[in-house]
């Protein structure tokens, strides 16, 4: 019953990490996104189209 409960708590530790990093790069991606944005708009300003 022991082992059982460890292999679980493996198998669920495993799970939220695996999760947590599909997250992380998503919010990566997104922050990228939104900074490659905010450059576009500062260029469009420097150029005089603001």
């Amino acid at each position: 019953m022991k082992r059982v409960l460890i292999l679980l708590a493996l198998a669920l530790f495993s799970a939220g990490t695996l999760s947590a990093c599909n997250t992380m790069a998503g919010a990566g991606k997104d922050i990228q996104k939104a900074g490659d944005k905010i450059e576009d708009k500062a260029q469009d300003c420097k150029d005089g189209r603001c």
